[in-house]
């Protein structure tokens, strides 16, 4: 029983780490890893990348159904690894039993190990958007990996924005979709304009030298700090955290001393590249059992707007389901709390799972 205790607190501290480790050696098996190097990948724009590398990992055996996990801007496939997502997912019984399911979870094009500007090439690094952070998920699957037909398509803030593209650009491929924490119409507003004041002012700083610089210049660790608390966390959560002066101080300081890994030039490209995203013309062309999912206290897209409650409409077999604001959740990053949100991707798979029988 202790040993057992232990492990589960051993588990918990690894997957607050973001390690690949996580919950998964009691709940689900390992991933594995894998890379799929493209050669001569040309963008929508024209510019070519001798060599472009497409990291990721599965989670289940291949005979199981597919389902692609899209992960959020400056993050990577490992940021869907944590007890509150994936150990709330994938385990035995869960909506996404790793037993029953092929689960795929891809580096974007400019995170995690795929290919990015930090590599090597910085500044000079082809201009990506969101079609084309798309176009290499789908080429990943299908001339890499042989899925024909993906059972769930499921992301996250840019990994919601990325499941709207592939709803409209490839509308037979799955069966249903879950974005979450985005709206299906054009980059604008306060999101926007808070995702131009970062990289803008990282660009501004002289140590950024655009993008020639050897360690990380000073700006690129305040603005990240600002985009994270103006953007994310929850209104009530982090007054609990900080109902004084001196408590908000303290998590400041806090943040100020956390190491960061984060390089500035991929953070510019991963923010930058949803400069043309807007998805709202081709909404109709979307035909899968859709339940998009945001949050009422969601920094970025505040439902407020009725974006959301009036877009979704348009999708013929579309649901919206707006979380409660609590102390309990946290702004934009309320979905990654599977336990919030996990019954109605039940409710969601269920006429899948009766037609298969």
């Amino acid at each position: 029983m202790r040993l057992n205790t232990f492990c589960r607190h051993f588990s918990l501290a690894l997957a607050m780490s973001l390690s690949i480790a996580g919950a998964r050696a009691a709940d689900y098996p390992m991933p594995k890893e894998g890379t799929w190097t493209v050669k001569d990948y040309r963008f929508h724009n024209g510019e070519v990348l001798p060599e472009m590398k497409m990291h990721y990992m599965t989670i289940g055996e291949p005979s199981g159904a597919p389902v692609l996990v899209l992960h959020g801007s400056a993050g990577s496939g490992q940021t869907m690894l944590t007890d509150q997502f994936a150990g709330e997912l994938f385990g035995p019984g869960q909506p996404l039993d790793a037993a029953k399911h092929f689960i795929i979870i891809p580096d974007s094009i400019g995170s995690g190990k795929s290919s990015r500007p930090s590599d090597g090439l910085r500044m000079r690094f082809p201009k990506y958007d969101y079609d084309d952070m798309v176009v290499a998920q789908y080429r990943l699957l299908t001339q890499h990996l042989g899925v024909r037909h993906l059972k769930l398509v499921i992301g996250q803030s840019m990994g919601c924005m990325h499941s709207w593209i592939w709803g409209a650009a490839f509308p037979d491929f799955m069966d249903t979709m879950v974005p979450m924490a985005c709206q299906p119409a054009a980059m604008s507003g306060r999101n926007w304009m808070l995702r131009r004041i970062l990289i803008e002012t990282i660009r501004a700083d002289p140590a950024f030298n655009n993008g020639n610089y050897s360690e990380q210049p000073p700006s690129f660790k305040f603005a990240s700090i600002f985009f994270s608390l103006a953007t994310s966390g929850g209104t009530q959560a982090i007054h609990k955290a900080a109902p004084t002066q001196e408590k908000a101080d303290q998590l400041i300081e806090q943040r100020m001393k956390e190491t960061r890994s984060a390089d500035a030039n991929d953070v510019i490209y991963q923010y930058e590249a949803s400069r043309g995203y807007n998805p709202a013309p081709k909404l109709e062309t979307i035909k899968v059992r859709l339940l998009a999912i945001n949050s009422a206290d969601d920094e970025r897209n505040p439902p407020e707007l009725g974006i959301l409650e009036r877009e979704i409409k348009r999708v013929k077999q579309g649901r919206y389901v707006l979380i409660p604001a609590s102390e309990e959740t946290r702004g934009h990053g309320t979905t990654g709390m599977a336990k919030l949100w996990k019954r109605y991707l039940t409710e969601l798979m269920q006429p899948a799972i009766q037609a298969a029988k």
